[in-house]
């Protein structure tokens, strides 16, 4: 049974995540420690995070709504990959060690938020997406959304972060419109977290009745304030965020705390 005093804790917890979510990605290295804090086992703190942050991301939606307008045909061309993706994510995270991704996971998160910061760097690398062959640009498109639904699937924490910097380097869009591109995305690779969790994984039904309401409001309050944050200050914070994230991960992968 879970106490008064935890049941707080996760409610705040809910709140703060779907904010951070929406407005830089990594809600969920708040949700899951306060989890593991109450005394959960790791693996069903993680599934039972990836079901109670999920509805936060489709709040997130409806607040940056106005900047998803004209990206229609782009989501439905990548919908089929970033379902499979987050599948393949699922099916890792119930089949294999989680030793050895959990290691893997820090670096991933720091490369996507240094990715973000040098930004017009790498383009000069890899092409601008205004130069790059149609065919190439939808393969890079592609292979972003399908790796970081692959991520999410598995792991969820800073997807956010690894979506804008992925769709950032590949989409020539303002800010703004790939982090309401990036709420979509995640909040698709939710409703496979949702469906896969919800038949085959140790949930935590009374966490998620606690957390998952949370993460609703605070994801819409979180995509009005990012709307409404300059470019560069968005950029600076969703940089600073992912490398804390990455930091922390790394932290706790190689202590096992």
């Amino acid at each position: 049974m879970m106490g008064w005093g935890e049941a707080a804790l996760l409610l705040i917890a809910g709140l703060a995540a779907g904010m951070v979510n929406a407005i830089a990605g990594g809600g969920s290295l708040i949700t899951f420690p306060s989890m593991l804090a109450i005394g959960m086992p790791p693996v069903a703190a993680n599934v039972s995070n990836a079901l109670s942050v999920a509805p936060g991301y489709a709040s997130s939606v409806v607040g940056s709504r106005a900047d998803l307008a004209g990206q229609g045909r782009r989501v439905l061309r990548v919908l089929p990959t970033a379902l499979f993706g987050a599948l393949c994510g699922c099916v890792l995270l119930l089949n294999t060690p989680r030793r050895v991704f959990d290691f893997v996971v820090p670096f991933l998160v720091i490369g996507a938020a240094l990715t973000l910061a040098f930004q017009a760097k790498l383009r000069g690398l890899v092409g601008h997406p205004q130069e790059v062959s149609p065919k190439r640009a939808t393969v890079m498109l592609h292979t972003a959304v399908f790796l970081c639904a692959l991520y999410g699937g598995y792991f969820n924490a800073a997807l956010g972060v690894l979506l804008v910097a992925g769709l950032a380097l590949v989409l020539d869009e303002t800010l703004a419109r790939v982090s309401a591109l990036k709420n979509l995305l995640s909040a698709l690779v939710g409703v496979v977290t949702i469906l896969v969790y919800s038949a085959f994984g140790p949930v935590n039904w009374a966490a998620v009745a606690v957390i998952a309401p949370a993460t609703v409001v605070g994801g819409y309050l979180g995509a009005r304030v990012a709307r409404k944050l300059p470019a560069n200050i968005l950029r600076a914070v969703i940089v600073t965020f992912g490398i804390t994230v990455g930091a922390y991960l790394f932290v706790r992968a190689t202590t096992g705390r």
